[in-house]
């Protein structure tokens, strides 16, 4: 199923601000329970909880080309922690890219993103 971004700029800021840090080699991810989880929960058509994930990555990484690239890693590494894991739902997650981030395969980033998930105690299995 693909997942729900965060869209707006103040999520992203009450994450950073308010939420909890787990920090890796490859990613900084941030957590912030979704207050309007519920309403979403009643807007799905299968009327589960979901998560709003977003995923930064600065012009410190490079080009655009360097930058999406590593986004959609990060967001395959998420696909692959939440089948094998299944991440719990109603969170805000913020997923920040680090320099090492632009060389690491996807396979290092997803031990890096499931690290990172487990130690902010968002993994069920």
């Amino acid at each position: 199923m693909k997942f729900h971004a965060i869209c707006e700029n103040h999520l992203y800021a009450k994450a950073y601000s308010k939420g909890k840090r787990a920090v890796t080699e490859y990613l900084a991810v941030y957590v912030l329970p979704d207050y309007t989880a519920e309403a979403l929960r009643r807007a799905n058509p299968r009327k589960e909880k979901i998560n709003r994930i977003g995923l930064t990555a600065t012009k410190k990484l490079g080009g655009a080309v360097v930058r999406n690239r590593v986004k959609r890693i990060m967001r395959e590494a998420y696909r692959a922690v939440d089948a094998l894991h299944s991440v719990k739902t109603g969170f805000l997650i913020v997923i920040a890219a680090r320099e090492k981030a632009t060389g690491a395969t996807s396979t290092l980033l997803a031990h890096s993103l499931e690290e990172a998930l487990s130690r902010l105690r968002l993994l069920t299995k």
